[in-house]
Parts: C-alpha cells; sequence; structure tokens
C-alpha cells in the first residue's frame, strides 16, 4: 500500500510554533515513505473558528517548504459524508439520543454510561447523539509513544458524536475523513493520543480501516503549558521562515544543513538524514 500522511490543523488562529512540528514532522514521514503529503482544514467548529485563519495557515505552508500532493479537503464541505456514516451507525443502533446535561454527568464522573440517561427526552430543545460504548479495551502500538490500552467504557463513556448544535464531532469526522483521504498513517501531536482508541473504535464500527499511529511529543511554553493558537503563542513568521524551520527540525532531533538558505534546500538536507524511528520517544518538550 502507498503510504499516505496528512497535515491537519483545525482554524482557530494562525500558524503557530506547536503546528509547524506536527506539519513538518507528518512531511518527513511522508516524504521518507516515497508517500503522498495531503492537507485538511479541520473546520467543523463555526463557534471556535477565526475568521481568515484557515487560509493563512494553507498559505503559510509553501514558504516553509511544505506543498501538499492535492488540494485541501475542507471538513465543512463534507457533510453528506458524515451523515452517512452517522446513519450507519443509526441503522446499527449503535448511537443514541442524548439530553444529558455536563451539570447532570457530574456525579458520573462528567461520562455517560451504558447508554442509560439522567436527562428525560425533551421534544423542546434537539439532542446530542452518542455512540454506545461497551465495556471494551481498544489496544495498539504507537509508533513513538509505544504500547497503547485504554478501556472506553471507563475512560471515555458514551461519546458524543453530533452535537446539540447539529455539528459533527471531530471524532467521528476524523476518521470518516483518514479513510476518504486513504490515510495510512496518522503523524500527529501527542495530546491526541488519548482520542486515538474512541477514533479506532468508530472505524470498526462503521468498517473503516485503522492506519497507523505516530504521535510527536507535545510543544510547551516555559510554564509547562501546551502552545495553542487561540493563546497567540509563539506564532510562526511566513516572511521569515527559517529560523522557526530551523526549530522545529531540532525540536524532532531532525539533522540539518547549517548553509542552507531556504526551505526547501533546508529540508531536503533534513529529508536526507531522516529516519522516523530517531525521532523522540517523548510525551513533551519545553521550548
Amino acid at each position: 500500500m502507498t503510504y499516505c500522511g496528512h497535515f491537519a490543523p483545525s482554524p482557530t488562529g494562525w500558524l503557530h510554533f506547536g503546528s509547524l512540528v506536527a506539519a513538518v514532522g507528518s512531511w518527513l514521514c511522508a516524504r521518507h515513505a516515497g508517500g503522498q503529503w495531503l492537507l485538511r482544514v479541520e473546520d467543523i467548529d463555526p463557534p471556535r473558528e477565526v475568521a481568515g485563519s484557515a487560509q493563512a495557515i494553507l498559505a503559510a505552508l509553501p514558504s516553509f517548504g511544505l506543498v501538499a500532493d492535492a488540494p485541501a479537503l475542507y471538513q465543512s464541505r463534507r457533510r453528506p459524508a458524515y451523515d452517512a456514516a452517522f446513519e450507519q451507525l443509526r441503522a446499527a443502533d449503535l448511537v443514541f439520543p442524548c439530553w444529558c446535561s455536563r451539570a447532570q454527568l457530574a456525579g458520573e464522573g462528567g461520562l455517560h454510561r451504558d447508554g442509560r440517561c439522567i436527562a428525560l427526552p425533551d421534544s423542546g430543545r434537539p439532542p446530542a447523539w452518542r455512540l454506545r460504548v461497551p465495556d471494551v479495551t481498544v489496544a495498539f502500538d504507537d509508533a513513538l509513544q509505544g504500547p497503547q490500552r485504554q478501556n472506553l467504557r471507563e475512560v471515555a463513556g458514551d461519546f458524543v458524536i453530533r452535537r446539540v448544535e447539529g455539528y459533527y464531532a471531530y471524532q467521528l469526522a476524523c476518521v470518516v475523513d483518514d479513510a476518504f483521504q486513504g490515510i495510512t498513517e496518522v503523524v500527529r501531536g501527542n495530546d491526541l493520543l488519548d482520542s486515538t482508541p474512541r477514533q479506532i473504535w468508530l472505524q470498526r464500527c462503521l468498517g473503516l480501516p485503522t492506519p497507523a499511529y505516530r504521535h510527536l511529543p507535545l510543544a510547551l511554553d516555559a510554564h509547562g503549558r501546551k502552545l495553542s493558537k487561540s493563546e497567540r503563542a509563539h506564532p510562526v513568521d511566513p516572511a521569515r521562515p527559517l529560523p522557526a524551520l530551523r526549530r522545529a527540525l531540532a525540536f524532532l532531533d531532525v539533522q540539518t544543513s547549517e548553509v542552507a538558505d531556504c526551505p526547501a534546500a533546508l529540508l531536503d538536507a533534513a529529508l536526507e538524514r531522516f529516519d522516523p524511528a530517531r525521532l523522540p520517544r517523548l510525551a513533551s518538550r519545553t521550548l
């Protein structure tokens, strides 16, 4: 099978250093394998989106030498695909409507379990829709973080796949689009490691293939906090790409050329020395 990787930013702010690390790491893995590198804009949460940020992120990537092999896929245009997946789950009785609030679930540790709702149905407002989660443990080997095991009932419970507002949840959209784009390895930040068992379970429920996973260390600030686009922390400047690109490669322990004078040359030199097995096997790193 031909390798296919991707970078999938959410348009909640401008490109920051943590996202650049994920983009560079996924690009290197794809090019090292002689495969494709695709883009996906995860714009399925309009209340959190920052106007113009999707276009700004996509416009910035080529400045860092990161050029995709196809036009970006926008999740906001994929509603029919998510509707079809939802109907497949509903036809199999794997989802149910839920009117439970977070406050009502607080006494259950914030989790909804066994398909049992605390709140009664309310015809006056729309429900969220949850996936029925059995007492099952999902195990997988992450290429960097090692063997992983998670009991879905105890850790995630019956998780939401369609919100009250009608927006599809990240977990459902992600697995549908990974399959649609033919992604064979997901290379992303370690903050999403905990979501992976839910995605693998959804893949099984929908009969979709499960890609390999490689979760890169999170970039933390001096206070141990994750870099966040919404906090505007550590923005990268497309007009001066080399300093940030060198920092991103150093963060990933990738050797580069000191004499490279443009992003393309720097990435070419890095790719010659790149070995995915030598990426740091860390959960996080402080800048």
